[in-house]
């Protein structure tokens, strides 16, 4: 009757170290997903905002370039006129008034591709940011999974059975939890370098089309897209990647807890 007592008390004690850690893990992974999602949001906001103020700049630098293309436009017809009366002169005027378009053209040109590359760094900056949170936010919540369990082994320090299985579940935890970080780490870097080597190119391809077809309103409005596309796509890919890790690493600590809750039952039941 006393042994039946002893495995009792035993089952009840792990049961409710196994209900505390399982809370434990829970609140620790709602508040890490909360914080990821608000960071997220406010990531997506400072990117739209900086690519409206670069937007506002292409749209300045436009402005000018075409205030400055028809002053050329009406210096070339005075230009002509000028030339029709004063043919002498004819040959030397023209040069440098073509001098003049093809500067201006190409000043223009290295504009719009300077402000392409602000935008795409500015990106790439961000992104960078997104990952280093994330890679910190995984390694909070493995650091926190640690100390839940060095927690629960001086707790239930008194009872000798469960004492050594606890000690060998935290250590089979700590290898898994590394593992899933470096795959997280290795899975959000390669994902990263892909998208921001597909804006880089798509990027590319925008400005040598629009360059070609000289139409620099089209051109604005596909890098706005394009950027806000890469950088919704680049937050859900972050997100949907830490929750993956983070209900990994809840079964994965239900599951042990389970397996740790037979062990124990088993080896009363032999010691008895």
């Amino acid at each position: 009757m006393c042994n039946i007592c002893m495995l009792v008390v035993v089952i009840v004690e792990v049961v409710v170290v196994v209900a505390v850690e399982v809370v434990v893990v829970v609140v620790v992974v709602v508040v890490v997903v909360v914080v990821v999602v608000v960071v997220g949001v406010v990531v997506v906001v400072v990117v739209v905002v900086v690519v409206v103020v670069v937007v506002v700049v292409v749209v300045v630098v436009v402005v000018v370039v075409v205030v400055v293309v028809v002053a050329v436009v009406l210096v070339v017809v005075v230009v002509v006129v000028v030339v029709v009366v004063v043919e002498a002169v004819e040959v030397v005027v023209v040069v440098v008034v073509v001098v003049v378009v093809v500067v201006v053209v190409v000043v223009a040109v290295e504009v719009v591709v300077v402000v392409v590359v602000v935008v795409v760094v500015v990106v790439e900056v961000v992104v960078v940011v997104v990952v280093v949170f994330v890679v910190v936010v995984v390694v909070a919540v493995a650091v926190a999974i640690v100390v839940i369990k060095a927690v629960v082994v001086v707790v239930v320090k008194e009872l000798v059975v469960v004492e050594v299985v606890v000690v060998v579940v935290v250590v089979v935890e700590v290898v898994v939890v590394v593992v899933v970080v470096v795959v997280v780490v290795v899975v959000v870097v390669v994902v990263v370098v892909v998208v921001v080597e597909v804006v880089v190119v798509v990027v590319v391809v925008v400005v040598v089309v629009e360059v070609v077809v000289v139409v620099v309103e089209v051109e604005v409005v596909v890098v706005v897209v394009v950027v806000v596309v890469v950088v919704v796509v680049v937050v859900v890919v972050v997100v949907v990647v830490v929750v993956v890790v983070v209900v990994v690493i809840v079964v994965e600590v239900v599951v042990v807890e389970v397996v740790v809750v037979v062990v124990v039952v088993v080896v009363v039941l032999v010691v008895i």
